[in-house]
């Protein structure tokens, strides 16, 4: 017996940034983690894997996008809470990654190289000026989808979706 999926529970969210194309982020028919949490996975200095994601509940995934962490004190809850829940499901720790105190996302004055030669594939060149004006999820999430030895299918989806390209 086939499951169809439904739209995630992401889709009509409000307080967060989630992007069409993230719908179509599938793996073993599973839906991947969300931008928005991936960005404050980073943030906080988790890796989170898609076995350990899936085991959390409904509630528990919403609640890991709509939590702040505008602050040192709201990410070290943040991280905080993803550990435990980790633990609780996995009966693991959590894998630790050093947080980039210097991501290419939040430099405005350069765009990243690697997101220009992605760009060029598609006879796209992002000015400076629509780089300032992206989101900072935008801008990590470009970064991401342009990563080398990725199928990078959603790219095109993603730099369509921000208005950096017609389609």
């Amino acid at each position: 017996m086939k499951l169809e999926l439904e739209p995630s529970e992401f889709i009509s969210l409000e307080g967060i940034e989630y992007f069409k194309f993230e719908e179509d982020f599938m793996e073993e028919n599973v839906r991947c983690i969300p931008m928005v949490v991936r960005f404050k996975l980073d943030l906080s200095g988790i890796k989170l894997k898609l076995g350990e994601w899936c085991r959390f509940h409904p509630t528990e995934r919403i609640e890991l996008a709509l939590l702040p962490i505008t602050n040192t004190i709201e990410t070290a809850e943040y991280r905080k809470y993803l550990i435990n829940l980790i633990k609780i499901y996995t009966g693991k720790s959590a894998t630790e990654l050093a947080v980039d105190t210097q991501p290419a996302w939040n430099n405005l004055a350069q765009i990243p190289q690697m997101l220009m030669e992605k760009s060029a594939e598609l006879n796209l060149e992002i000015s400076i000026s629509q780089w300032k004006n992206l989101t900072d999820i935008q801008r990590f999430a470009l970064l991401k989808l342009c990563r080398p030895g990725h199928e990078n299918m959603n790219f095109p989806k993603a730099v369509a979706e921000f208005g950096l390209i017609n389609t």
